[in-house]
């Protein structure tokens, strides 16, 4: 399948497409169900990967009927997440990620970050890699009334890069995001992150395994 014709912006996930954190997510997501005492299987865990933290924890609130507050569960999940992401010296940027950044924004491309993460973590990646200085703007799911699968993120970033959706197109490496971009009527590349291999992406527009392949297609 070709990309879509005139694209203008590109609309980046951050976690598993611009850094691979994926990883300690999910080691700060199971040191958190480890302190409640609630043992969640990997196809559970699998449901939330794309989503806010905050609508995991309340599916999972839900889904165990815990007398516990979600929002505590939100705070403590970050303070491991935050532990871990300064202390771990090997965390990096998605394998060429930053040169395609630095290419669509050299060749006059609009690039909008939508993550799930919240914004604090989302400043904390990008003030760590210095990445600021090619977005437009960046947007999080924790501050929005919907989360990913939900399309609000998306309708939402293409608003904020001043582009109309059929110009602008979407990189994702969950199904939820994948759904969130269907969803929003914009066309959907799926990155098959190696530390993502839960995800099929079986609903994206286009499919790649690295970014060298999309600098030769855009």
């Amino acid at each position: 399948m070709q990309l879509p014709q005139n694209i203008k912006c590109i609309i980046f996930d951050m976690d598993g497409v611009i850094i691979d954190s994926e990883e300690i997510h999910k080691k700060a997501y199971y040191e958190t169900f480890d302190s409640i005492g609630v043992a969640v299987s990997d196809d559970l865990y699998k449901t939330l990967t794309g989503s806010s933290t905050i609508n995991a924890f309340q599916k999972l609130v839900t889904h165990f009927n815990l007398d516990v507050d979600p929002e505590v569960l939100v705070l403590d999940k970050r303070k491991r997440y935050v532990n871990f992401f300064e202390n771990d010296p090997t965390l990096h940027l998605v394998n060429g990620v930053e040169d395609l950044i630095k290419y669509l924004y050299d060749k006059g491309f609009t690039l909008v970050l939508a993550s799930s993460s919240a914004m604090v973590n989302i400043d904390r990646v990008f003030n760590r890699f210095h990445l600021n200085q090619y977005f437009t703007a960046k947007i999080s799911g924790a501050d929005l009334t919907e989360s990913k699968p939900h399309p609000e993120i998306f309708e939402k970033a293409a608003i904020l890069g001043k582009t109309a959706k059929e110009n602008c197109i979407v990189i994702e490496d969950s199904d939820n995001g994948v759904k969130a971009a269907n969803d929003a009527g914009i066309f959907v590349i799926g990155y098959k992150n190696p530390m993502a291999e839960d995800q099929t992406l079986e609903n994206a527009d286009f499919i790649i395994n690295n970014f060298k392949r999309l600098r030769k297609l855009i």
